[in-house]
């Protein structure tokens, strides 16, 4: 299938709408988060109506899971794209303060929690597969400052280097490891076999098509049609012979919530039906985030054609 060559998630303008929170950063600091949301609403309505391609895809999700949770969840309306763009902004937000120790009090809820901690008691490391939904700096902060777990974070494109590079400014204490990659190249995987034979953690997000001419991806149920999931991150778990853990924390009302799961103890792909294998455990983690979107549907931020990719 052709695409457009707009329509791909890494062309989209993200980027340049994360790099438009320092401003609003900066009135947070000066004078709270009521008055940071006095002037966001603006900016946002702007930023909505000029960017058709991501206001579309926000319209898209948001019809799709309210038909898949019976019309239980926001109805797909333009102050629902708008309260989705918000709630990506928040978050954003909230990603910073994290750093701050601005929500060390906020309570923390864990779904699952003892699955991951089996492992860290082991002294093994293993694959930690999240989403783009809610906030990834809560886990972040709470592994490498309170648990020591060291995280070693896979990223696609230069869009988390922004966020990343805004992070060193405003916290220059935060501790960032990042890799950047297209795709895990052999050395890449020899690096990693040995971070994860050292007891640490890679981390990748499943729920992105990969930033490469020929991204393998297998399609699965999600939300009531196909959807492409990337393969690797079923592949770099098979090839660190480790667990693969999914892993999503979200912002649930006065607390946030972890949840855990354990979609495989090792990944192993026969060769006789290796797509096939592949395909069972993404149906699973799909399952999940359809889980975690019924429950928190404004905070699944990804704002481009998804259903469309191939």
């Amino acid at each position: 299938m052709n695409r457009a060559p707009d329509s791909h998630w890494a062309s989209i303008g993200e980027a340049g709408f994360i790099g438009g929170i320092r401003l609003l950063v900066g009135i947070y600091k000066l004078f709270g988060r009521w008055p940071f949301r006095l002037v966001l609403y603006p900016i946002l309505s702007w930023y909505v109506l000029s960017h058709r391609v991501a206001r579309a895809a926000s319209r898209d999700y948001l019809a799709r899971l309210h038909a898949f949770s019976g019309g239980v969840t926001p109805a797909p309306n333009l102050a629902s794209v708008l309260r989705h763009f918000a709630s990506f902004a928040e978050t954003v937000l909230d990603k910073l303060l994290v750093w701050r120790g601005d929500l060390d009090d906020t309570e923390i809820r864990r779904d699952g929690g003892e699955i991951l901690q089996s492992v860290i008691d082991a002294g093994r490391g293993g694959v930690l597969m999240t989403a783009h939904i809610g906030n990834f700096e809560m886990l972040r902060k709470l592994g490498e400052t309170r648990r020591n777990i060291r995280l070693n974070i896979l990223v696609h494109t230069k869009h988390a280097e922004r966020f990343n590079r805004l992070l060193r400014e405003t916290h220059p204490e935060a501790h960032i490891r990042l890799i950047q990659v297209s795709e895990v190249s052999a050395a890449t995987a020899v690096l990693l076999s040995e971070r994860v034979e050292a007891g640490e953690f890679v981390v990748i997000a499943g729920d992105r098509v990969p930033v490469s001419q020929r991204p393998d991806t297998v399609d699965v149920p999600f939300l009531g049609a196909p959807a492409p999931l990337p393969i690797g991150p079923y592949v770099l778990a098979a090839v660190l012979k480790c667990p693969l853990i999914a892993l999503v924390s979200s912002r649930r009302r006065d607390h946030f919530h972890i949840t855990v799961r354990l979609l495989a103890e090792r990944v192993v792909l026969p060769r006789a039906d290796r797509r096939g294998a592949i395909a069972a455990l993404a149906a699973g983690y799909a399952a999940l985030l359809e889980a975690e979107c019924r429950v928190a549907p404004l905070q699944w931020f990804n704002f481009y054609p998804f259903w469309s990719e191939r």
